[in-house]
């Protein structure tokens, strides 16, 4: 079934849409933007610059993707563009702006849910299977792993991460890294890990005591996190606990986040 483009639509020249998008009312397109399969664009979504979108997709009305960054230093002659990936829903009023680097793009994987009035700055990275609840605020250059649930109106400080499987409470705020598999309310407070979050994604018990061990090894154990992590190099590790070791053994600039 080709493209269903409502009458009230405009549609730039350099547009590409696959079969059976539909376009709604008053929607923009502009610039050199491509629309996979299946994507539903509802009334008064803003499409501006390089974005490629993939299929099946759900973008609610007023919905703002690809326009420049809030950086009072960026060149509107700079190339760069978004990327969403497939079976994701926008939801009203969600902004995701273009990425600050030349040939960069700011992306958003497959399978998230971005509730009403979310924001993904410029070059941010949003992974799979991640909710960012109402009105979240990503600043530029934030990573945000898989199967991390983000609370309302929730804070992240430019460059920081978050990894997989992590839980931040709504009105929090983040300007360390927060460790895979950890919670975090207030600003900066990280009380343990996401244990139910755990058990409802598959872990299985032996997985999960691992990670509390490490857990313990890195947080809880009154080492300094440096001390910690080689005393935590010393056991051997399955993929899953390694991936949260790996985390704080790399972290961003911003460095990671402890009790």
């Amino acid at each position: 079934m080709p493209a269903i483009i409502h009458s009230t639509a405009i549609i730039g020249n350099e547009v590409s849409l696959s079969d059976e998008v539909t376009i709604g009312p008053h929607c923009i397109l502009e610039g050199n933007i491509k629309i996979g399969a299946g994507t539903l664009l509802k009334a008064n979504v803003h499409l501006w610059g390089d974005v490629e979108i993939g299929i099946n997709n759900t973008i609610y009305s007023h919905a703002v993707i690809g326009e420049v960054p809030q950086d009072l230093s960026f060149s509107k002659d700079t190339k760069s563009g978004v990327i969403i990936g497939d079976n994701n829903t926008i939801r009203e009023n969600c902004t995701i702006h273009r990425a600050s680097i030349e040939g960069e793009n700011t992306i958003l994987g497959n399978h998230n849910l971005l509730m009403a009035g979310a924001h993904m700055g410029h070059d941010t990275v949003v992974k799979d299977h991640a909710i960012l609840a109402n009105n979240v605020m990503l600043a530029g250059f934030v990573e945000v792993g898989n199967r991390v649930f983000l609370g309302g109106s929730a804070g992240i400080h430019q460059f920081v991460k978050v990894g997989d499987y992590s839980l931040m409470q709504g009105n929090g705020g983040l300007t360390k890294d927060l460790p895979p598999y950890c919670l975090t309310y207030g600003i900066n407070k990280m009380p343990g890990l996401n244990i139910v979050g755990l058990k409802r994604a598959g872990f299985t018990p032996e997985q999960r005591k691992e990670i509390k061990h490490l857990f313990f090894i890195l947080f809880q154990s009154k080492l300094n996190l440096s001390d910690a992590i080689v005393k935590a190099q010393e056991e051997t590790w399955t993929p899953s606990a390694q991936l949260m070791l790996d985390a704080v053994m790399k972290p961003s600039k911003k460095g990671t986040l402890t009790r």
